[in-house]
């Protein structure tokens, strides 16, 4: 009885919170049954990959960004044997890199112009696109030195934990603000294969 009690009290809970937003602002998780309430800079992003803060004792300086690109993980160290732990999109087969890079160039809801040589691998590409939600720069990018990666958002958040891209590193919109907010031009990344 006390089961179906606290199943009837969730529905209720999952039910009023539903009816607080208007239809098309949310969707349900299906795995957990709670609401996604679509963020104001696009549409709701869950990912398989939580943001967490977890141990972390990789030997780099506090403020440095490690991409493991073989685990598909970004971690933001925070010293003191933690890091904020990201999921993240890499590289396909053909498109992976390592080496120390600076963040050299930040930038919300960034344009995008396809590179020359993406674009005669996928010459549909458009030659321009406006920042926005279906940007595929999603809504933070921050720029890799002289290189033509980034680590940004995206509008495809099923392929994070996925090896997709042309070299970048992509996360979904909520993390790659959160991201954002805690780096600084000038930043050490370090991508690990």
């Amino acid at each position: 009885m006390r089961r179906l009690s606290l199943a009837l009290a969730a529905s209720a809970l999952t039910a009023a919170v539903a009816a607080s937003f208007p239809a098309a602002a949310f969707q349900i998780d299906p795995l957990t049954r709670e609401p996604l309430v679509e963020p104001q800079y696009g549409r709701p992003q869950a990912t398989p990959v939580p943001r967490q803060i977890v141990a972390y004792n990789g030997g780099h300086a506090p403020g440095t960004v490690v991409v493991s690109t073989s685990e598909r993980r970004l971690y933001y160290v925070l010293g003191d044997g933690r890091a904020v732990r990201y999921g993240i999109g890499v590289g396909r087969p053909g498109f992976t890199w390592g080496g120390v890079q600076t963040v050299t160039r930040k930038a919300e809801w960034p344009s995008w112009r396809p590179p020359a040589q993406m674009l005669r691998r996928r010459p549909d590409l458009p030659r321009f696109m406006e920042g926005g939600p279906e940007n595929p720069l999603g809504a933070r990018a921050m720029y890799l030195g002289s290189t033509l990666y980034r680590i940004h958002g995206s509008n495809e958040p099923e392929t994070i934990g996925e090896a997709v891209s042309s070299g970048c590193i992509r996360m979904v919109n909520e993390d790659v603000i959160d991201l954002y907010e805690r780096v600084k031009v000038g930043t050490r990344v370090v991508v690990q294969r």
